[in-house]
């Protein structure tokens, strides 16, 4: 038992150590992303390996466990730490937002800037915007893309809804008519069921009148 432990928390360091950068900011060593979802997938991988071998075998299948999760966690977390760089570089100064939450990214698009009021056809001004979305897409071709319209809460529950859908499926049509694979693609309205600010306030309705594509591991 104590060789297996052994065994796995060296798994876990290595993995660390691999994800491991040097921060802009403070110039100090941290552990990235990758790093992180290796560390992870090396104990998750050793523990599986360890149970699904026989006794005699079990350091062993730890440690092959241990190296496979690993290399499965740490992979992935550095392809999404890629593509978040990705998205950051290629959105900057676009009024576009990115969010992350553990392997999922969330673009945050307002309604200001992508739809004239009460209007489902894209503004000109924001096609170059969504062209740089699509040459990320194509370049990180391993998330699955949910677009979801959102309005505020001012007018009836189906005009909103409506409003909500056709945007949210402009989105979608461009994106697949510029080469992002449809089956990647889903696309729906929320309505007003989803606000991220008050709607007693003008600022905070114009928060909630929104684009966010949500990009999620296939």
């Amino acid at each position: 038992m104590k060789k297996l432990i052994n065994l796995t928390a060296t798994a876990a360091a290595i993995a660390l150590l691999a994800g491991c950068t040097n921060n802009p900011y403070t110039g100090e060593r941290e552990a990235g992303k990758a790093g992180i979802y290796g560390g992870i997938g090396a104990v998750s991988g050793a523990v599986i390996g360890a149970a699904t071998s026989s006794k005699k075998d079990r350091a062993k299948g730890a440690l092959i466990g241990a190296a496979v999760g690993g290399a499965a966690g740490g992979g992935y977390g550095y392809y999404v730490d890629t593509q978040e760089a990705k998205l950051r570089q290629t959105l900057q100064g676009t009024g576009v937002q990115v969010q992350r939450n553990g392997d999922n990214l969330t673009l945050i698009m307002p309604g200001n800037i992508t739809f004239a009021s009460n209007s489902a056809d894209i503004s000109s001004s924001f096609y170059p915007t969504l062209n740089s979305l699509v040459q990320v897409f194509k370049e990180f071709n391993k998330n699955g893309v949910d677009i979801v319209g959102h309005t505020d809460s001012t007018g009836s529950q189906q005009l909103n809804q409506d409003l909500s859908n056709r945007r949210a499926r402009s989105v979608a049509a461009y994106l697949e008519g510029n080469g992002v694979a449809a089956s990647r693609i889903t696309a729906y309205g929320a309505a007003s069921s989803q606000p991220i600010a008050s709607n007693d306030t003008a600022a905070g309705r114009a928060q909630n009148r929104r684009v966010e594509i949500n990009l999620r591991p296939l």
